[in-house]
């Protein structure tokens, strides 16, 4: 049988042995296993998601226009929804799309992708595949090289089977 260590033998100077060493990095790699498969909540919220954007961007001022974004507005599966931003800009040396922020503002996390683009770039379009939790607004941000900012966003209502939800 083997005996479990106290904190006080520890305390009063007993050394810890081999079988113990490996008792304790035994259980701390259980509570670590255990701490990774908990379910994670939903944390953001639409205030998150616009600090979130007000900090990528560098504004907390927002344009309308020139932001594309087209989602479904329906979205029978959350695992796979797909999105697409699309900003008018010519995209040459004076004028162009610095880049674009994604957010979606009821997911565990807001932050969903950011996309980078130079003039060289060509088109500032991206099309990606989002996983929603739930029915959400999803946001997207433009960062034009002069510091202007645009916005735009979407609702997607996320449906449980196809049936609604």
């Amino acid at each position: 049988m083997s005996k479990v260590l106290e904190t006080s033998e520890l305390k009063k100077g007993a050394s810890v042995d081999r079988r113990g060493a490996l008792r304790l990095l035994g259980l701390g790699a259980v509570a670590a296993t255990a701490g990774a498969l908990a379910p994670m909540r939903a944390s953001a919220t639409p205030e998150s998601a616009g600090l979130l954007m007000d900090k990528l961007s560098g504004s907390k001022s927002y344009k309308s226009g020139k932001v594309t974004l087209k989602t479904p507005a329906i979205a029978e599966n959350g695992a796979t929804v797909p999105v697409s931003v699309s900003v008018d800009s010519p995209m040459t040396d004076g004028n162009y799309v610095k880049s674009i922020h994604l957010a979606a503002d009821q997911n565990p996390r807001p932050e969903v992708a950011s996309f980078h683009f130079t003039p060289a770039s060509g088109k500032a379009k991206v099309s990606t595949r989002l996983r929603l939790s739930k029915s959400q607004n999803i946001i997207a941000v433009a960062v034009m090289n002069d510091g202007s900012v645009y916005k735009a966003s979407k609702l997607v209502k996320v449906t449980i089977g196809g049936c609604g939800g």
